[in-house]
C-alpha cells in the first residue's frame, strides 16, 4: 500500500517578519498555574536588574585609605628600572664577550624600549589626558600608537646609528626589557600579598 504525501508550500508556515510568540507548553519555571506574580513564563528580565548590588560612592578618607593601601605604580618606575637593566645587561655582554658593538646593540635594543615607553609614560601622566574617563582611553590609544611608532623608526634606523650592529644583541636587549613589564607586575602582585 503506497502512501500519497501531500506537499504544502513552505509559505504557509513562515511567521510574517516581526511577530513572536509566547512557546506553548509548559513553563519554564514549571509552575502550570504561574507564579505568584501573575507571570506563568516565568520571564521575569526586570530581575537582574533588581538584585545588582548597591554601591555606595567612597568618602574622601576612604578613598585616601584605599589609595595607601594600594598605591598605583608609577610608570616612570618601570621605565627607570628598564633603563637600569639594559645598561646593566650591555656592561654584562661586553664583560663577558669583550667586544663593544655588542654591548653597543644590547644597549639600542634597551633604547628602543625604554625611550617609546617615556614617551608614553609623559603623555599618559599628562594634565590633559585625565581630565575624562573618554580623554584617557583616546589619550591612551594615541600614545600606544605613538610608542609603537617610534620603536619601528628606531629598528629602522639601527643600522645607520649603532657601528656594526649586531641584531641578535639588539633583538636580546629588546626582549630584556620588555620583560621588565612582567617584573613590575609581579613586584606590584608580591607587594599586595606581602601587606595582607
Amino acid at each position: 500500500m503506497v502512501e500519497r504525501v501531500v506537499k504544502k508550500p513552505v509559505a504557509q508556515f513562515e511567521k510574517p517578519l516581526g511577530v513572536t510568540e509566547k512557546p506553548v507548553g509548559i513553563p519554564r519555571n514549571g509552575n502550570q498555574a504561574g507564579d505568584q506574580s501573575g507571570n506563568q513564563w516565568g520571564d521575569d528580565w526586570n530581575e537582574d536588574e533588581t538584585a545588582k548590588p548597591v554601591r555606595k560612592a567612597l568618602t574622601r578618607e576612604q578613598a585616601q585609605a584605599l589609595r595607601e593601601k594600594d598605591p598605583p605604580l608609577s610608570p616612570w618606575r618601570v621605565i627607570g628600572v628598564q633603563l637600569v637593566v639594559g645598561t646593566v645587561a650591555s656592561l654584562l655582554m661586553v664583560i663577558v664577550t669583550g667586544k663593544q658593538e655588542l654591548g653597543w646593540s644590547l644597549l639600542y635594543g634597551a633604547a628602543t624600549v625604554v625611550v617609546p615607553g617615556a614617551l608614553m609614560a609623559r603623555g599618559m601622566t599628562s594634565r590633559l589626558s585625565s581630565m575624562s574617563p573618554g580623554g584617557s582611553a583616546v589619550s591612551f590609544m594615541l600614545w600606544e600608537m605613538v610608542k609603537i611608532g617610534v620603536s619601528v623608526a628606531m629598528l629602522m634606523l639601527a643600522p645607520k646609528l649603532v657601528q656594526s650592529l649586531s641584531w641578535p644583541a639588539l633583538l636580546a636587549g629588546l626582549v630584556v626589557c620588555i620583560k621588565v613589564y612582567w617584573v613590575a607586575l609581579l613586584w606590584r602582585g608580591s607587594r599586595k600579598t606581602d601587606k595582607n
